[in-house]
């Protein structure tokens, strides 16, 4: 896991695409490895909400999608999924968990739940929960020419569903972001954008008191109005790495989302960090601090950071 870089949090804040180039050769994945917590979390929601995680319109061809994230695997050192022909020519495979899947089934000598996981679902959407499960990444599809979103593969959002979010504009999806103005403005010519030649990533983060990786709204658990004691205690630094990984000829590309979260005394680990979120999240509209849920501890949260940030109360980590 690599740690967060607070030189992306700015003052004033404002929600923004905030698009930045993935110098050439920078990896665009992180694959899963046994026992991860990724993966245990991805596990629990394909057993129990797979229909919400893995999306699709009608008629949707996920087979190119999977053969253009294998290619990207394939330039790393640990190949974590990969097109199998040796076990059929609808097989995929995940080394690195031990798992494949194809006409025959699920074959392997990883963790015997993932194989059973695998086993419970549809044969059609095998394949994309292996996908899954190979990396702690989600997966979405956007379509260029009509900035549309036609298939997902995310088991781990953030206070969003995907399962409403297939099929729509990228200014729909987008449409519940306060203050999102420049964001729908931008929506065409980002899709545009990221489903040319280069290749891009930009990051996103909140304060959070749920610890989980795993946060559809309808299962959203700890609230700020449940918890007691100091904020550092109760409080989850949450950001996400989105990349665009372009599919050449198709006018479209592959949108990762890697998630991590964090106790808050743990990411923030400096003063120049302290300081740095302390002017974000005060320079933060009422509009935004609603819909990051961080309205009701705006004040003991600032209060926190103003300590960690004038070096006062940084031995209590």
């Amino acid at each position: 896991m690599r740690p967060f870089d607070f030189s992306l949090v700015t003052a004033p804040f404002r929600m923004q695409p905030g698009l930045r180039r993935i110098a050439a050769g920078t990896p665009q994945l992180t694959p899963s490895r046994p026992g991860s917590r990724h993966l245990r979390e991805k596990t629990a929601v394909l057993a129990s909400f797979v229909d919400e995680a893995l999306v699709a319109v009608a008629g949707f061809d996920a087979a190119p999608i999977l053969t253009a994230i294998a290619e990207e695997a394939a330039r790393t050192d640990a190949v974590a999924f990969l097109h199998d022909p040796t076990l059929g020519e609808s097989a995929w495979r995940a080394p690195l968990i031990g798992w494949s899947v194809g006409p025959h089934g699920p074959q392997g000598d990883g963790d015997a739940s993932l194989g059973a996981l695998l086993s419970s679902l549809p044969e059609r959407l095998r394949p994309t929960a292996l996908l899954c499960l190979a990396f702690e990444d989600d997966f979405a599809v956007i379509e260029g020419a009509n900035a549309t979103i036609p298939w997902l593969a995310v088991c781990l959002p953030s206070r969003w569903a995907p399962e409403t979010k297939v099929g729509g504009h990228f200014a729909t999806v987008h449409a519940p972001v306060a203050d999102n103005a420049v964001l729908l403005a931008a929506a065409a010519s980002l899709a545009r954008l990221v489903t040319g030649g280069e290749r891009w990533e930009r990051f996103v983060w909140t304060v959070s008191p749920e610890v989980r990786l795993h946060q559809h709204p309808k299962r959203l658990g700890a609230a700020w109005s449940d918890l007691d004691g100091p904020i550092d205690g109760r409080a989850f630094f949450r950001s996400e790495r989105q990349t665009f990984i372009p599919l050449p000829g198709t006018n479209q590309a592959v949108f990762t989302i890697h998630v991590e979260t964090l106790p808050l005394a743990d990411a923030v680990h400096d003063a120049d960090s302290a300081a740095r979120l302390h002017a974000a999240i005060a320079s933060m509209s009422a509009d935004v601090l609603a819909y990051k849920g961080l309205g009701a501890v705006r004040q003991p949260l600032l209060a926190w950071l103003g300590e960690r940030a004038t070096g006062v109360g940084a031995s209590s980590r």
